[in-house]
């Protein structure tokens, strides 16, 4: 007999929230939600959205399931951080703007369910290793290219966390110390290149410059409204100059994944996010920027891949993190 349980799982990001109900025992994610995250609104706006939006999936998705509201059992909440998973408190962050925020108790008091607290990207990672690119993968780095950049590390089929839950935070390595400045405040770190924005930022500099693109065409000549989407659309379209802008970021993200090859030595690294549109003028100047980088045993011994749940990817992964916490190994 199949478990008629269910887990919300939130997805969390800088641009978007994600909410969908879970099987406890993986499958097909019922009444799912998107919604901007709308976050320049206020704190309290974003967590009356979530809790919204988990009202509306709880309805929807009983209804698509034929079953009633009491087969929801908890919440799995993915979150950029750094947190305190322990405390439910998102500690800081940049794209959202909060410190020392009791997001897990305000969800919690608020639906009447309980909930457990993850990164966001550490929900990405732990989704692809349990439903998608990552099964049967006992080394594995989840890397999310959104807003920022995030990640997730796999150890021996266990997520790493780090002494105080920050570890797996990728975008913030440094590979230029002298470079851009990262709206964490730092130099030089990789999300400051090779998150959405940056790319958008990048490819702007060089329009205003004065390259020829088709960009400008697609935007109707707005460029502030260019984001890493067009760009990809821009490829799509056989624009060369886009192609050269996704190709410094293959660049700058494989000096990245050079590094954690070098440290983590993984099996693979599960690529996720609007970005992995470009396809393979993101993924075969990326593999090249890593074998050029990284110790060639520990390259040849890694495949890296995009995501094979998408934009699905945090919301089960969330889940996920509720399973663990509450009801076991996955």
């Amino acid at each position: 007999m199949s478990d008629r349980r269910y887990i919300i799982g939130v997805d969390l990001g800088g641009t978007t929230i994600k909410v969908g109900a879970v099987p406890v025992g993986g499958g097909t994610v019922l009444g799912m939600r998107t919604l901007p995250t709308d976050a320049h609104v206020g704190a309290k706006f974003v967590v009356d959205r979530i809790v919204s939006m988990i009202f509306e999936v709880k309805r929807d998705a009983a209804r698509e399931g034929g079953f009633g509201e009491d087969a929801f059992v908890g919440i799995g909440l993915g979150s950029p951080g750094p947190l305190d998973r322990e405390a439910g408190t998102v500690i800081e962050t940049p794209n959202l703007g909060w410190r020392n925020f009791p997001l897990r108790d305000l969800i919690v008091k608020a639906t009447g369910l309980e909930a457990e607290l993850d990164n966001d990207a550490n929900a990405a990672t732990l989704g692809e290793w349990w439903q998608g690119a990552g099964r049967g993968v006992d080394h594995l780095v989840g890397v999310t290219l959104g807003t920022g950049i995030g990640g997730g590390i796999m150890l021996g089929g266990e997520l790493y966390h780090g002494t105080s839950d920050v570890a797996a935070e990728i975008g913030h390595m440094t590979i230029d110390f002298t470079g851009r400045k990262c709206r964490c405040g730092n130099y030089g770190c990789l999300e400051a290149y090779a998150s959405g924005p940056a790319i958008a930022a990048r490819a702007l500099e060089g329009l205003e410059a004065g390259a020829a693109s088709l960009i400008p065409d697609l935007v109707e000549g707005d460029l502030r409204t260019v984001t890493a989407e067009i760009v990809s659309d821009a490829i799509v379209a056989g624009d060369d100059y886009a192609v050269g802008v996704m190709r410094d970021t293959a660049a700058f993200l494989g000096t990245g994944l050079a590094n954690l090859i070098n440290i983590l030595n993984p099996e693979m690294i599960v690529v996720s996010g609007g970005v992995t549109r470009a396809g393979k003028h993101l993924f075969d100047p990326l593999r090249s920027e890593v074998r050029k980088r990284a110790f060639r045993p520990a390259a040849e011994a890694c495949r890296i891949v995009s995501s094979e749940l998408g934009g699905m990817a945090g919301v089960i992964g969330a889940a996920a993190t509720y399973h663990l916490a509450r009801l076991g190994g996955l």
